[in-house]
């Protein structure tokens, strides 16, 4: 018997022609500023007049960063996909620090286990991702991510690109006002 393949649900909202992707490392707190403010934005703006792609950047200073969009993607997968991964997405944003390290380096996450990080996501979030989280195939999403990302020379979170073009001077500050205007120049 062969096994079914894994799909994820693309992380986008709206269908509008102008096109905002932002690269996301999840437990960045620039990232969180700014995944906090994209609601906002597709309100602002209108899901007819904009599409919003949330692509992950994972990074390996933040030391728990590939095992948390692993679970993120994981979640994309279920039946309830997109929204199951915004919701995971919600849950790091909102208990940041329980998923980060002080300095990258120390403080109270250094005696938790990956498997104490995975069962804080499920709880915070209330998505159960495990099953799609072990299965292997899942890297293939990841990678593809990662690559997104590489090839359009992205390195800090969060990054912001604007119908392709990477928009350098942008920030999780700025005020999505700022971000519309660009958006509709």
């Amino acid at each position: 018997m062969q096994k079914e393949g894994i799909t994820a649900d693309a992380l986008v909202w709206g269908e509008g022609p102008r096109v905002f992707e932002i690269f996301l490392e999840p437990t960045c707190p620039f990232s969180v500023r700014a995944f906090n403010k994209l609601d906002a934005l597709l309100d602002y703006v209108g899901e007819k007049e904009m599409t919003l792609k949330i692509r992950l950047q994972s990074q390996p200073w933040h030391l728990y960063s590939g095992l948390i969009v692993r679970y993120i993607l994981a979640a994309s997968t279920l039946p309830e996909g997109k929204h199951a991964a915004r919701a995971v997405l919600k849950a790091v944003a909102d208990h940041r620090e329980e998923f980060e390290f002080t300095d990258h380096c120390r403080g109270p996450n250094m005696q938790t286990t990956p498997e104490e990080i995975l069962a804080r996501l499920q709880r915070y979030s209330g998505i159960d991702a495990r099953a799609a989280f072990d299965r292997a195939e899942l890297q293939n999403e990841i990678k593809w991510h990662c690559k997104y990302a590489r090839q359009n020379g992205v390195h800090i979170s969060p990054t912001f690109m604007i119908n392709g073009l990477i928009q350098a001077d942008m920030g999780s500050g700025d005020e999505i006002t700022a971000w519309a205007k660009r958006l509709m120049a």
